[in-house]
């Protein structure tokens, strides 16, 4: 069967079929508006994501049960960005009437794995028919104690640049797939850089242990590069900041394969996007508690710059030279 025989509504109760209320909802799907409540003390933080065919996935690459899942994952990225806990998703979708139901069951399932992982409820959206690929729209909605709240805005000269995990991988796994690796087949390095952007981890745990440490001053999830994002933070802070380009975090995954594919730039791992890491900037004085957080974490990080009092963000080598990049970061318009 296909989407277009079963109708907007048979579509709406598919998807909401089984579903379980979460923490602090009253009213879920079924009404004209979900009823949320707030922990006491909270303050609300909200964040929409748009994946569209052919801009952020193919389905050619992207199987249905990954795809649900990063449709959520970058949703709370957002979240865990600014030290929150995620509580409650809206899902909507704009879907062609020849999209196979299978298609439809599969995306849910790897959706609501996602938001089972991480304690987030589905709580609504919408539905229509598109004429032109599929549309996926995610608006996310969390809580956190004003006070531990992370903002962009927050950073000091002087502080460390960190990062989360490894950078690079998400961007040349995207630059296998566009060579054509899938379906062909791949190493099992390939297939390991091709599932990180497939399915990101987002680091809602980790971010929402800094911010409630208080270790952080600012922090911002890297989407669309490092570079780029880092960039935020610097603008908004009215800083800038020296990155160094041979202390990034590289998997042995992405060396192994940069080795056999010399095409490949080494600026992946600075200005490629689709990590969902978190770059934070923290005072030198907090070094050991954030290593020591980590460690219990489970996800390592490590400084990879500082902060500067000069507006400009640049890249420097080990010998101190700069470094210019050949590129700065995803834009979608440029």
């Amino acid at each position: 069967m296909k989407i277009g025989e079963l109708g907007e509504f048979g579509l709406i109760s598919r998807i909401a079929s089984g579903l379980a209320n979460g923490t602090g909802v009253i009213t879920g799907i079924g009404d004209d508006a979900a009823v949320t409540a707030l922990s006491p003390g909270m303050q609300l933080l909200t964040s929409t994501d748009m994946l569209v065919e052919d801009v952020h996935f193919r389905r050619v690459w992207h199987d249905p049960y990954r795809l649900g899942r990063k449709s959520l994952a970058v949703s709370i990225s957002d979240i865990a960005a600014m030290g929150g806990i995620p509580r409650w998703a809206l899902l909507s979708l704009a879907v062609p009437p020849d999209t196979p139901l299978e298609f439809l069951d599969a995306f849910t399932r790897g959706f609501l794995a996602m938001a089972a992982e991480h304690g987030v409820a589905l709580i609504g959206g919408d539905t229509c028919s598109s004429r032109d690929g599929l549309t996926i729209s995610v608006t996310i909605m969390g809580e956190q104690e004003p006070e531990r709240i992370v903002r962009r805005s927050g950073a000091r000269p002087d502080d460390d640049i960190w990062v989360t995990g490894t950078l690079g991988d998400a961007a040349l796994g995207l630059e296998l797939l566009e060579k054509g690796k899938l379906p062909s087949p791949v190493t099992v390095e390939e297939e390991r850089l091709i599932s990180r952007l497939l399915d990101p981890s987002p680091r809602a745990a980790v971010g929402r242990a800094l911010a409630e440490a208080g270790l952080v001053s600012a922090m911002i999830d890297v989407s669309d590069g490092l570079l780029a994002d880092f960039g935020h933070i610097a603008e908004l802070s009215a800083l800038g900041g020296t990155i160094h380009l041979d202390a990034l975090p590289l998997s042995p995954d992405f060396r192994t394969v940069l080795l056999s594919h010399p095409s490949s730039h080494p600026d992946l791992a600075l200005a490629g996007g689709e990590e969902y890491e978190l770059a934070f900037t923290a005072p030198a004085a907090n070094r050991e508690k954030i290593v020591q957080l980590m460690k219990k974490s489970g996800i390592d990080a490590r400084p990879v710059g500082i902060v500067t009092a000069s507006p400009e963000v640049t890249v420097v080598l080990a010998d101190g030279s700069t470094y210019a990049p050949q590129n700065k970061g995803y834009n979608h318009f440029t």
